[in-house]
């Protein structure tokens, strides 16, 4: 069974999760290759140990990169870091001035705050990379990589993050404008209240994004290993609790050979394991992914790995007995 639904129209970001060492990388890549031979796409990775550079042979890093061989597609390794810096140093007089006005902070405290990160920063400025990427609308399709569960249930819960550190900053400006009103009579909008608006604004675009079941949709990846089943399944049901939409799984690196022993029994002790995700996951479509003789790097690799999961490669995609 193949994957379905991606080339509709409405749908703009297909993002890819699950534990490490499943291949998400494989799959989010092979993906974003099957796709541009409709639609021009973008592959983005937030995993701070990016592996699309890897899994394409390519350099990518945090810039826009044709990919080569690959018509329609282009890659990006997002940068947290480097993406917060750009928002500091874009954003530097509205935070200079939000932290004057709102704290008893003097220069040199303030300078200092500047300096320093923020706790989960990270998870934020990379889905407004995102969100800012999406908004140019150069693309038609995003396709992003994520870091394993953990890393992207941070990623995903990150509009939440953003909406209370500004709640907070509203907060502290509040004061400060009741005091300009009482001794003035009136306020107006400065820098720093027009950049906490704007951060409004993306926190509810994200959300409105990731909530859209037409736009947004989630795919996880998994293996036949329990561990990998019972990750999977906390995964769905954090998905759940974002509303965020997931119609189908790939079960990855699945035994089908007969040609040994070793292989028999290995695709006899992974039956259990693909009936359990059947019956876990019976809401869910299961896209089997057959194991490799040979590791998925490069993009004819890849491109033979998107012919499965497209359906288009016969005789790699045996229905698994």
């Amino acid at each position: 069974m193949p994957l379905t639904g991606l080339e509709c129209k409405d749908l703009k970001m297909v993002i890819f999760g699950g534990k490490g060492g499943v291949g998400k990388t494989s799959c989010a890549v092979a993906c974003a290759i099957g796709l541009a031979r409709k639609f021009k796409t973008l592959v983005i990775s937030t995993d701070p140990a990016h592996s699309i550079s890897d899994s394409l042979e390519q350099e990518i890093g945090f810039r826009l990169q044709p990919v080569r061989n690959v018509a329609n597609l282009t890659a990006i390794e997002i940068s947290a870091d480097k993406a917060f810096q750009d928002f500091k140093k874009e954003h530097e007089a509205e935070l200079i001035k939000l932290f004057d006005t709102s704290t008893n902070f003097d220069d040199e405290d303030i300078q200092q705050m500047m300096s320093l990160s923020i706790p989960g920063i990270d998870e934020v400025m990379s889905f407004k990379t995102i969100i800012d990427l999406i908004e140019e609308n150069n693309y038609e399709k995003y396709v992003v990589d994520t870091a394993p569960t953990g890393h992207a249930l941070r990623l995903l819960s990150s509009p939440v993050l953003l909406d209370e550190w500004i709640k907070m900053a509203a907060k502290m400006r509040w004061k400060y404008r009741y005091m300009i009103e009482s001794f003035s009579g009136e306020y107006k909008d400065d820098e720093a209240d027009v950049m906490l608006l704007n951060l409004k604004k993306t926190v509810k675009r994200i959300a409105v994004l990731l909530g859209n079941s037409e736009k947004c949709e989630f795919i996880p990846v998994c293996i036949p290993e329990d561990m990998a089943i019972m990750e999977t399944q906390r995964l769905l049901k954090e998905l759940r609790n974002f509303r965020i939409s997931s119609h189908q799984l790939i079960l990855n690196n699945v035994m089908e050979s007969d040609e040994s022993g070793f292989c028999r029994q290995r695709k006899a002790a992974q039956r259990k394991y693909i009936d359990k995700v059947h019956e876990l996951f019976n809401e869910l479509q299961v896209v089997i992914v057959p194991l490799f003789p040979d590791e998925i790097k490069g993009v004819t690799a890849l491109k033979t790995l998107m012919q499965v999961l497209f359906d288009e490669h016969k005789e790699l995609n045996r229905e698994v007995k």
